[in-house]
């Protein structure tokens, strides 16, 4: 089967690409490579914050890899936290600070809609691509279900009466803005055969 390095350092995403890519590929981690330095992501978007992602682990490793940054934009706030929701609420805070301070931020909106948009960046035989996926949704007034990851537990996909958390991860997967991107990943690899 063939190799792919996926450049990330966030074990949820990993094990989420993984079963996105069974069968068709086996997705390194940046560890797998020994790779254990802290990427700075400095872009101002998420598709400069992938390629810098992508292109330090090229460029150092000499290897093919890819890479991804996601973000949730909230209408309401006018796309905040978008390039910036992991670190929303500060520079090592964790998934519910996060969630914490969405929800105080939207107490009392009644326009809830978000999206989710992903990134992906990849980098093969010289060559860059670019993958974009995006989910639609809403921001719950509640934090829902215990699966998932991130803003998960508050993000309930367009058409769904559930959250991302209450899915599980097959639905998820099948509907993400992750999941799409990844799809347009994989289907232009299997094109190259």
């Amino acid at each position: 089967m063939k190799q792919i390095v996926f450049a990330t350092n966030n074990k949820n995403k990993l094990r989420e690409m993984r079963e996105i890519m069974e069968g068709l590929y086996e997705v390194l981690s940046l560890d797998d490579i020994g790779c254990h330095e802290d990427i700075v992501e400095d872009a101002e978007t998420i598709e400069g914050n992938a390629k810098i992602k992508a292109d330090f682990v090229t460029n150092k490793y000499h290897v093919d890899c890819f890479s991804d940054d996601s973000g949730l934009e909230v209408e309401a706030l006018g796309g905040a936290p978008g390039v910036y929701s992991a670190r929303y609420a500060g520079e090592h805070c964790t998934y519910q600070d996060n969630v914490d301070k969405m929800l105080a931020a939207m107490k009392g909106q009644t326009n809830r809609k978000a999206a989710f948009r992903t990134c992906i960046a990849l980098n093969l035989d010289g060559q860059s691509y670019f993958f974009e996926g995006r989910c639609d949704g809403r921001i719950t007034e509640e934090q829902r279900g215990t699966d998932g990851f991130g803003y998960d537990p508050i993000f309930q996909p367009d058409g769904y009466e559930q959250t991302f958390a209450e899915l599980g991860h097959e639905v998820k997967n099948a509907i993400s803005h992750r999941g799409k991107a990844t799809r347009k990943l994989i289907a232009f690899l299997k094109e190259l055969g």
